[in-house]
């Protein structure tokens, strides 16, 4: 089976290099002409664990391939799947479509054969029919047929996710599709992979409500460890006896600075503008969105009454990701903090830290310094801030670290020395959000 992919962002570029896994001819496209020459070399674009073996490999093997233009491929492949961005407009928090929607008319151009046509890429329902709709106006539903195969993936685990993953959702409403997309997805089958065949509407709005109530659970736990931090309770063994609960499960229920990445603050927003087009309101929803702002405002506050009582100036943030194994800072709770400090903080001198995500960081022109030597990066230091939970930040040296630092003082973002001894011996102020 031939595929075709057109973006290579993170959704296509993972979902092309996975599908050439499977032994199919995946040919990814995309209009950056640099991308494309250095995916050509093998250059990834992203830091994904496993995607750049799983790209060089099957460059070698001649099952994926890259190119900027569709003309050679597209009436040679039997799937077209549409990953190219969704962001969120400006204003409303609805999907801009703009982008799906001048591919399809690209295609629908070009296109002589019969294809089944994919949006990959999260969009709001009803998005298929509107395709369907200019596929019908340029008279090409002859050779068209739409369906919906939205992604699960998570930024730092994508492979896995794709190659083992906990189902597959296929929204398609004629029999050809289904057909294809199902054959497409049999080397899961040995896996025993669930899949769920329904219709495209169902498809859209599967993946739209699974992240709104992943950011739900999330923000959920993160208001109850507010709550403990005024209570003296302990948010860790709460966490943990209520992820026992079977009927719960532990996953997202690990308290924080507030979520983030690229999924979950575009999705929340989009989820609540396509209940108001259909003139009802998501309360939950909405409530998540503004309680998550909040969380991060908070916190933002409190880091800062620390640095105005003990007079500090040196602060140095360690990660910048929103969270670890990934490079993405898109609505990072830490580049949320920094800018909250530079703005309403006095002569602040902010240093970051981060194993992968500096040079996107910096795309933010925040007026902070950025060290890629972790040792070094604690000199002269008053406060160091864990903003994300990379396993280098998991076993820090204290005694070693501690006759760097000028101030010692530590803000513990992710919970992850709640009950370390050490700290405290040593003299550090030790402050979490639960404590």
């Amino acid at each position: 089976m031939n595929i075709l992919i057109i973006g290579t962002g993170y959704v296509g570029l993972v979902s092309g290099t996975c599908f050439s896994e499977f032994g199919y001819k995946v040919t990814c496209i995309d209009q950056d002409n640099l991308k494309i020459k250095k995916l050509k070399k093998g250059i990834i674009p992203i830091y994904e664990p496993g995607l750049n073996e799983l790209v060089k490999k099957n460059i070698k093997n001649k099952n994926l391939k890259f190119d900027n233009s569709i003309n050679k491929y597209l009436n040679n492949s039997d799937c077209v799947f549409l990953a190219v961005g969704t962001p969120s407009r400006r204003g409303d928090g609805h999907a801009d479509l703009k982008f799906v929607f001048k591919a399809v008319e690209q295609i629908c151009s070009m296109v002589t054969k019969k294809i089944v046509l994919v949006t990959k890429s999260t969009v709001p329902v009803g998005t298929a029919k509107k395709i369907n709709k200019i596929v019908q106006k340029l008279n090409k539903s002859d050779y068209i047929n739409v369906a919906s195969n939205p992604e699960f993936l998570r930024e730092g685990s994508a492979i896995n996710d794709f190659l083992r993953p906990d189902r597959v959702v296929i929204g398609s409403n004629d029999n050809y599709s289904r057909k294809i997309l199902n054959t497409l997805y049999k080397p899961l089958n040995l896996l025993q992979v669930p899949i769920v065949n329904t219709d495209t509407e169902t498809s859209e709005l599967i993946k739209y409500a699974s992240n709104s109530f992943l950011a739900t659970k999330i923000t959920f736990i993160n208001e109850i460890s507010s709550f403990c931090k005024k209570t003296g309770a302990n948010i860790n063994d709460v966490s943990k006896a209520m992820g026992l609960d079977k009927r719960i499960g532990s996953k997202f229920l690990h308290s924080g600075p507030g979520y983030g990445g690229s999924c979950f603050p575009k999705d929340t927003l989009a989820m609540s503008k396509t209940f108001r087009d259909h003139k009802t309101k998501f309360n939950i929803v909405d409530t998540v969105i503004k309680t998550n702002n909040q969380i991060k405002k908070n916190i933002s506050k409190e880091i800062l009454q620390i640095i105005n009582k003990n007079n500090l100036k040196k602060i140095l943030f360690l990660g910048l990701s929103f969270k670890p194994e990934t490079d993405d800072i898109r609505e990072s709770s830490s580049i949320f903090i920094i800018k909250y400090l530079l703005k309403k903080g006095k002569n602040l001198s902010i240093t970051a830290h981060d194993p992968v995500s500096i040079e996107n960081a910096k795309k933010e022109k925040l007026k902070i310094k950025y060290l890629n030597d972790f040792q070094a990066s604690f000199k002269n230091q008053e406060l160091i801030v864990i903003a994300t939970e990379w396993n280098i930040y998991r076993s820090i040296n204290f005694k070693k670290l501690y006759k760097k630092m000028k101030s010692h003082h530590l803000y513990d973002l992710r919970n992850i020395y709640p009950n370390n001894k050490e700290i405290k011996e040593l003299g550090f102020n030790y402050y979490s959000i639960s404590s």
